[in-house]
C-alpha cells in the first residue's frame, strides 16, 4: 500500500473548505463558507487544519499556485526592497497651488524646498526583510512552575 492509499479521501466539504480556506487563509469564515455551523466554525477550522490529508491538499494548491503565478521567495523580497526604495525617495511637498512649500535650513542657512518621504512604508518593508533575515526574535521566558 502506498502513502496515496493509505491516506484517507477528503470529503467534498473538507474539499470544499480547502478551496474556500485558500481565498483568505481564515480558518473559521472558510469552514462557514464551506456549510460548516457558524457556532462551531472557529473549532471545526481548526480541526480541518490539522488534518494531515486537509494539510496535504491546502499545501498542493498553494504550491500550484505560487508556480502558475511564478511567486518566488526572489519576488517577494524583490517587491519589498523595490517599495522600500520608492518610499525612501524624496518627494518635494507642494502647496494648494502645486508650488514647493519653502523651508529655511538652518545648517547651510539658505531657504530650500520641504521633502517628505514615507517612513512607516519604509519600515514596515524593513521590518519584512528582518523578519526573513531573521533579524528579530521573540523570546519567550520561563520561569518557575507557573
Amino acid at each position: 500500500m502506498t502513502k496515496e492509499q493509505a491516506q484517507p479521501k477528503l470529503t467534498i466539504k473538507q474539499e470544499t473548505f480547502v478551496a474556500e480556506y485558500l481565498v483568505d487563509l481564515n480558518a473559521t469564515q472558510a469552514a462557514i463558507r464551506a456549510g460548516y455551523s457558524a457556532k462551531t466554525a472557529n473549532e471545526q477550522g481548526s480541526r480541518l487544519l490539522a488534518n494531515v490529508s486537509v494539510q496535504k491538499l491546502i499545501q498542493e494548491r498553494m504550491s500550484q499556485r505560487a508556480e502558475r503565478l511564478e511567486i518566488t521567495s526572489d519576488y517577494v523580497l524583490n517587491t519589498i526592497v523595490d517599495t522600500i526604495e520608492r518610499c525612501r525617495q524624496a518627494k518635494p511637498v507642494l502647496d494648494k497651488a502645486g508650488k514647493p512649500v519653502l523651508v529655511f535650513n538652518e545648517n547651510e542657512q539658505t531657504i530650500v524646498p520641504m521633502y517628505a518621504f514615507d517612513p512607516s512604508a519604509v519600515l514596515k518593508g524593513s521590518e519584512l526583510l528582518g523578519k526573513h533575515l531573521k533579524l528579530f526574535t521573540d523570546k519567550t521566558e520561563v520561569t518557575g512552575k507557573d
